[in-house]
């Protein structure tokens, strides 16, 4: 909806009420600011294009995204076109007569906002004279050699510039909310702030700085967090520079955010400052219209994962692939952060307790991390060929075959099955099968890897022996490279692999969200997260029982490594001892808690942000009424009615279950009844609500 009509809504809600009759609410513009417009460098980028939608449906033609240019991303996604804003416009022209290059446009994604780039190239003369300018305003001083913080310098910079030629325009009234991503566009906020522009300013930090590189070090960091000496770890890592410009750009912002409670705590000690209000990552979901069309996906591209498992384990093919569970985890390649260590670990003891119990159940597991290359892996190409030959066999024989077969049938005979088959065809077969014989194991990597002897993950599995042995239960392939429909070897999407698996492991110890566990969630495949992670603690908060729901938390936070790990193997080994049909229900379940992750429920907290730094930053234009955050216990699942109350309902502990056990439990299911039920306790979280005029919401009314 137009802004207009938002904040209309929103004064008569009584959360924020404009108190300057002349002051038209048409004319609030918002800027978000991030050096991910536009420009994928991590997973802030994918906050802001899927929220995109969502915030340009609230704000319509007045929200406008500023990032920098880059000729080769801009190409593919951006139109430029003429600002339809002449406030925009004309703060535009100042900047392009003084030399800089300023670009503007509709991002091609969902939602199509507007878009304003900035050439750092073409402003980077200015370098020197800005780091002074800087300098004077914060004391912070930015070496030479740093390049991605003088490109943040130069950003930040121009930021100001035109926020200050903008601002000019509106006299002094409060016409601009900006709110800012991460350090690399702290600048423009602490610019903004010390030259006293009218500006509501919110600031996001998505992970702290210091945080991450502390947790990539092996650091005991959470039981540590009142420990460090901050400004000595910043100095020691070489990054004080951009950890002031981080702190700085938190103290000075109306409004501080963070994307989940645990980062909101590491940010209270890293950065001296509790967040306003912790704001969550959302996805956009879209529903499929027959309910049970991410089961057939998963069906389909299950089977294309295993035509790469005939050819990748070619020769060892001796486990049944209709009792094979896909496993994966992907991500950037941070082997301690992602929890690789101990997803690692875990497999271990799994393939002990899967060949202890003697169990058919095979695990193969995806690790999907990008690290360095050289090229395909000769052997893992060969096994993709030989299969391909085989099948290519298989069909001749099958076309000879069904010729005479049809030809005896027409003469009303029934052919003599020893003579169908002649002596050329059998030796086709044998020649076939003695090209699949094999002196060497199925390899563990699907790539030459450049470091091969200082690989983390490598190293791990030659220290745990996972070699992939006819023996293992428990199969490992790493795939250092985004995936991509256009490989010779798996040639998928992402999103059509995820769909594929059955399971996802993300046991992060530092995940200040977790994008890769809310997409299982979104496609309806189960997940494992940590309470280390965003989406963890988000799920434990919002889901009585996340288990039955195909979310397996492992804590991370106040158990040690070690139990933790046990903890993991049980849940592995629970999932591995769930029959089909159990895994389908709880699929289903999975998928209805893609609710809780849409953007059109998460944008409340944006909102929020929003309100209270106008309240803020313009006191005597607008009131915002006491009241908390917004408030979600009213979208709490309750554990599923099918589950029994014990703590083993999704998974079985052990493999001796009786089957009478599963056939009460799939007596008590009721899926129309759940997914009913799931329904109530997630309706109408959409929007605020409209009050009738005159009544305002009490303290803590956001809840539904």
């Amino acid at each position: 909806m137009p802004l207009a009509r938002s904040l209309s809504m929103t004064s008569l809600n009584g959360l924020l009420q404009c108190e300057d009759e002349d002051l038209p609410v048409e004319d609030l513009l918002l800027f978000e600011i991030s050096w991910e417009v536009t420009n994928k460098v991590g997973g802030i980028y994918t906050v802001i294009q899927t929220k995109a939608k969502t915030t340009a449906d609230e704000w319509g033609e007045n929200y406008f995204l500023i990032g920098p240019y880059f000729e080769q991303n801009v190409k593919t996604q951006v139109e430029f076109s003429e600002p339809p804003n002449p406030a925009v416009k004309k703060a535009m022209d100042t900047m392009k007569s003084q030399g800089c290059q300023v670009f503007f446009g509709r991002w091609l994604i969902e939602g199509s906002p507007y878009v304003l780039l900035f050439d750092i190239g073409s402003a980077a003369w200015n370098l020197d004279k800005w780091k002074g300018e800087f300098w004077e305003v914060s004391n912070i001083g930015i070496p030479f050699h740093d390049r991605e913080a003088n490109d943040a310098v130069i950003f930040g910079s121009l930021t100001a510039w035109f926020l200050k030629e903008l601002s000019c325009q509106f006299d002094d009234k409060p016409n601009i909310i900006a709110h800012f991503h991460e350090w690399q566009a702290g600048v423009g906020l602490i610019l903004s702030r010390s030259q006293k522009l009218p500006v509501a300013t919110i600031f996001t930090t998505h992970a702290t700085l210091l945080g991450r590189y502390l947790c990539a070090a092996s650091i005991d960091f959470y039981n540590n967090l009142d420990q460090f000496d901050i400004d000595k770890e910043a100095g020691e890592r070489q990054i004080y520079h951009r950890y002031c410009m981080e702190r700085a750009s938190v103290h000075c912002a109306h409004v501080f955010t963070t994307v989940s409670q645990i980062t909101a705590t590491e940010a209270e000690h890293m950065l001296k400052k509790s967040p306003d209000v912790v704001t969550p990552n959302g996805l956009n979901i879209k529903k499929f219209s027959a309910m049970h069309e991410f089961q057939n996906l998963h069906s389909m591209y299950k089977a294309r994962i295993q035509e790469f498992i005939r050819g990748h384990f070619y020769g060892h093919l001796d486990f049944d692939l209709d009792k094979t569970l896909f496993f994966f985890i992907a991500g950037r390649y941070e082997f301690s952060n992602k929890g690789a260590d101990m997803f690692l670990e875990a497999l271990s003891r799994l393939n002990f307790l899967l060949r202890v119990h003697k169990t058919d159940v095979t695990v193969i597991v995806f690790f999907i991390m990008p690290a360095k290359t050289n090229n395909f892996n000769v052997e893992t190409l060969k096994g993709q060929a030989v299969r391909k030959q085989l099948w290519d066999t298989a069909q001749s024989v099958k076309e000879k075959f069904g010729r005479k077969l049809y030809n005896a049938l027409l003469k009303g005979e029934i052919p003599d099955l020893n003579k169908i088959l002649d002596r050329d065809d059998i030796s086709i077969m044998k020649r076939a099968i003695f090209s699949t014989q094999r002196h060497s194991l199925p390899p563990v990597t699907t790539h030459n890897m450049i470091d091969d002897s200082n690989d983390p993950i490598l190293n791990t599995i030659r220290r745990i022996g996972l070699f992939n042995n006819r023996t293992d239960r428990v199969k490992v392939i790493l795939h250092p490279e985004f995936l991509s429909s256009t490989s010779p070897l798996l040639p998928l999407d992402y999103e059509e692999f995820v769909r594929g698996c059955h399971l996802g492991v993300f046991p992060s110890y530092y995940e200040p969200w977790g994008y890769t566990p809310a997409e299982c969630t979104v496609m309806g495949i189960p997940s494992v997260t940590t309470n280390l992670s965003g989406f963890g603690c988000f799920m434990q908060e919002h889901v009585a029982d996340p288990e039955a729901y195909g979310i397996y938390i492992v804590d991370r936070r106040f158990r040690s490594p070690d139990e933790s790990c046990n903890q993991l193997t049980q849940f592995l080994y629970g999932f591995c001892q769930q029959n089909r049909r159990q895994r389908i229900i709880q699929r289903n379940r999975t998928e209805r808690l893609s609710d809780l992750l849409d953007w059109k429920y998460l944008g409340r907290y944006y909102m929020h942000a929003r309100h209270l730094a106008l309240s803020r930053t313009f006191p005597d234009k607008f009131e915002m009424e006491p009241s908390a955050p917004p408030k979600t216990e009213g979208f709490r699942f309750p554990r599923p009615s099918s589950v029994p109350p014990s703590p083993s309902a999704s998974q079985h502990s052990s493999p001796h279950h009786s089957e009478a056990e599963d056939e009460d439990e799939d007596e008590r299911y009721d899926e129309d009844e759940e997914a009913e039920r799931d329904r109530q306790n997630i309706k109408s979280p959409f929007s605020l609500g409209v009050l009738p005029q005159g009544k305002k919401k009490q303290h803590g009314e956001y809840r539904n």
